[in-house]
């Protein structure tokens, strides 16, 4: 009797386990085998409660009014289809990277992880450093640049003005040059403050325009309508595990000559 009923248990845990792969098809696209590996060589950090993941330019951290599928959800997908996950997968956004910009991002698998990194993020406890390929060389070597900037919804872009009021918001930002390339300068920036389209902003309010970036002043676009604008390096205390952690994500590829 005891072997009928494990028998009979362990078919039924099979069916169960196909029924949950089964679901998680109905849900979620099925993944290429292709993309699947692709999107897990892009995996920087992962544990119960966070993704940390190398996002390339042109690609969308959350769905937007283009209606192009936007990594949350690709990842959504991943995760259903790796680990065979029944019903809905968490992954929530708790800050954005611009579309052409390419680097590292995090995603909360959980609500709690949400909350938590989303406090972390409104108190200033991210380090996030930032590499920019630059047009022209900034007037010193390193600085603070202090801006009031205000944003334009319809033109979704940021200016730089001299009186507080409206909407003007105070961006911080810490910069070094690294390195220069045959054509180009290499600039390290450190984010003290979190603004739209803060760094391409106050950099082209000095006459440091990204390589690419059109809206802000680059003369041409890169191939890859993406902009020479890197999120390489984030640390910071995980919000559950409360351990330090710091990630860095490669250069592009198509930065040709820099090299770290």
């Amino acid at each position: 009797m005891r072997n009928a009923y494990t028998f009979i248990q362990s078919r039924a845990i099979a069916y169960f386990l196909t029924f949950c792969h089964y679901i998680c098809r109905m849900i979620y696209r099925q993944l290429p085998k292709a993309e699947f590996e692709d999107l897990q060589a892009r995996i920087l950090y992962e544990d119960n409660h966070l993704l940390l993941f190398y996002k390339r330019a042109g690609e969308i951290v959350q769905g937007d009014k283009t209606g192009d599928e936007a990594l949350s959800e690709t990842l959504k997908a991943f995760i259903a289809q790796r680990d065979g996950k029944p019903g809905q997968v968490f992954m929530g956004v708790p800050h954005r990277l611009d579309r052409p910009v390419s680097g590292i991002v995090i995603f909360a698998k959980t609500s709690k992880a949400l909350e938590r990194m989303a406090e972390l993020f409104r108190k200033g406890g991210i380090q996030k450093k930032y590499l920019a390929l630059c047009c022209s060389m900034p007037p010193s070597e390193e600085g603070l640049l202090e801006n009031l900037l205000v944003r334009n919804e319809k033109q979704n872009k940021s200016y730089v003005v001299k009186r507080a009021g409206g909407n003007a918001k105070l961006a911080q930002l810490k910069y070094r040059w690294l390195q220069d390339t045959d054509r180009y300068h290499l600039l390290e920036v450190e984010l003290l403050t979190g603004r739209h389209h803060q760094i391409r902003c106050q950099l082209s309010n000095i006459g440091c325009i990204i390589k690419g970036d059109l809206k802000y002043g680059a003369p041409r676009s890169n191939p890859d309508k993406g902009i020479c604008l890197h999120s390489y390096m984030t640390s910071f205390v995980h919000p559950v595990k409360k351990t330090e952690i710091s990630v860095t994500a490669p250069i592009p590829d198509s930065w040709k000559g820099v090299e770290l």
